[in-house]
């Protein structure tokens, strides 16, 4: 089973993201079926979203950032940040990192 695991990184102020809502969907056709909900904590990290690990498939890592800049007094573009991966069975962990601010995110794949 692999673990995913996210870090969120706002890059307007240069500190972690905290208290962003995150969860996991696993894809079953056009139908997405909710695996687990967490918050970032003080750090920006989610590392409990699949205590028992995933099997290989395709997920949706989405994070609920329109909340984010709205509770920290700031507009925004975008109200999810949405990644959409394919987890194979060869990879025991995908770390899924989001780099952010109020008009534009990026992810690549962490260590």
């Amino acid at each position: 089973m692999t673990k995913i695991t996210t870090h969120i990184l706002d890059t307007s102020l240069g500190k972690p993201a905290a208290q962003v809502r995150v969860w996991l969907e696993k894809i079953d056709g056009q139908q997405g079926i909710r695996i687990n909900e967490a918050h970032t904590d003080d750090d920006g990290r989610a590392t409990a979203l699949t205590p028992d690990g995933v099997a290989p498939g395709n997920y949706r890592l989405y994070a609920d950032v329109g909340h984010y800049f709205a509770a920290t007094g700031r507009e925004t573009l975008y109200n999810l940040a949405i990644i959409d991966v394919i987890i194979s069975a060869s990879q025991a962990h995908y770390h899924l990192p989001i780099l952010l601010s109020p008009y534009s995110y990026s992810t690549y794949r962490g260590s």
